[in-house]
């Protein structure tokens, strides 16, 4: 029965990449705004939520894994279930005495089945997918991805804000949220297993380059340049690392400890909904800028649109506007500069990935990335609570700096994107 299920991705591409960035939101983004509810210090946000980073950082080193052992359908399917039952376990200890701790382990869990879902369903999509067809749905693949972080940060937040008002208790209302959030993605996960194909034979999935693994890891690091290129990706988001970890804290907190106070559906509104269509926007353009004119041109102002916008965030500090408007203003601002900058920086990360073991590389250039965003995060709520909201943004803005001075010493295509013909 399962062998007559058509290879149609209209049908599978939108649930499959729906449960692919559902989770990773949860975990990078939500779970800072459920933890500040929850009334756990900035330093420790800031900290152990950049640690769930790791996962993503390493995961290159066990990437052979989903080839050599299953198929990638068996492996996203497995993963899937996995989160469903991790975010069980978030909603159930919420109440608990050891929340933090318990909940920390079950975001643990989560974000190394969901980097292994990430693996799994990539590698899916290049297998079921011919060449013309791959780039074909790359929009529709981005698209849901999208629907995602607007699920995410949007309405499951809104939702856990109208439960805070309609109980009057932060805990049960994120409880309920999460465990809301785990029938979901059970769902999905039936959904996925309803409609994908099956299209890899049993003995056709251990590939070549995971064979060889090792020896694909140590050409990478043979790129000439290589060092000054992983340099770059560390601090291209040295500043936004940061700022990410903090700005919902911020929007949060009350104004006697220099917050704007702002509801957490207000949050969910600001950054679910028009912070993600601004985030979208701004990486439309950027791509089809550099499809234009290629890399060489827009790599200086793009990473000045990703960064500039921070300043606006001390301005909210240091004069604290009691309407949600200006906050929503600034957000939208930042988010769209951050799109658009993005844009360079992932065609710089394909740059770099080029060669024959382009997808490898591609996984250890991304897992520098998420190292970039990771170690900066976890000094974010120290540094916030040892400089106050007006000092960190400015810190903020001087941490843009060193990626942007190095804007002259990376070496790449003037023309590199650019649209051929």
């Amino acid at each position: 029965m399962r062998k007559s299920i058509p290879n149609n991705p209209w049908y599978w591409v939108p649930p499959l990449y729906l449960t692919e960035g559902i989770p990773y939101v949860l975990i990078i983004t939500v779970s800072v705004i459920m933890y500040k509810n929850l009334g756990v210090e900035n330093s420790d946000i800031g900290l152990y939520t950049s640690f769930l980073y790791l996962p993503w950082v390493i995961k290159p080193f066990w990437s052979p894994l989903v080839d050599l052992y299953g198929t990638k359908r068996k492996w996203f399917l497995a993963m899937q279930l996995v989160l469903s039952l991790a975010f069980l376990g978030v909603g159930l200890s919420l109440p608990t005495n050891q929340f933090f701790v318990i909940s920390l382990a079950f975001f643990w869990l989560a974000s190394f089945a969901s980097a292994t879902n990430d693996i799994a369903s990539d590698g899916f999509y290049l297998l079921a997918l011919k060449e013309e067809q791959q780039s074909f749905f790359i929009g529709l693949r981005s698209t849901f991805y999208r629907v995602a972080m607007v699920t995410g940060q949007g309405l499951f937040v809104i939702f856990a804000g109208y439960l805070e008002v309609k109980y009057g208790d932060n805990t049960k209302a994120w409880s309920l949220t999460m465990v809301m959030i785990a029938a979901l993605i059970l769902v999905l996960t039936l959904v996925n297993f309803l409609v994908t194909p099956n299209v890899e034979k049993a003995k056709d999935y251990v590939k070549e380059e995971s064979l060889t693994f090792w020896k694909v890891f140590e050409s990478f690091f043979r790129k000439k340049e290589i060092w000054t290129a992983l340099a770059f990706i560390l601090f291209y988001r040295l500043g936004e690392s940061q700022l990410v970890k903090m700005a919902s804290p911020f929007l949060l907190d009350s104004r006697e400890v220099g917050g704007l106070a702002l509801s957490t559906s207000d949050v969910g509104l600001i950054y679910g909904t028009f912070g993600i269509i601004a985030l979208s926007l701004g990486g439309i353009i950027g791509g089809i800028v550099i499809s234009k004119d290629g890399l060489g041109k827009w790599m200086l102002p793009m990473i000045l649109a990703l960064n500039v916008p921070n300043f606006f965030y001390y301005v909210l500090a240091y004069f604290q506007p009691e309407s949600a408007f200006y906050a929503g203003a600034v957000v939208v601002i930042e988010q769209l500069g951050y799109g658009f900058g993005f844009a360079a920086f992932m065609m710089y990360l394909i740059y770099v990935s080029e060669g024959p073991s382009k997808t490898s590389h591609y996984a250890i250039a991304t897992g520098f990335m998420a190292l970039g965003m990771m170690l900066p995060g976890m000094a974010s709520g120290f540094i916030q609570e040892a400089l106050g909201y007006p000092g960190f943004f400015v810190w903020i803005v001087i941490a843009a700096f060193p990626g942007i001075l190095m804007v002259r010493y990376v070496k790449f295509p003037y023309e590199y994107g650019k649209k051929k013909g």
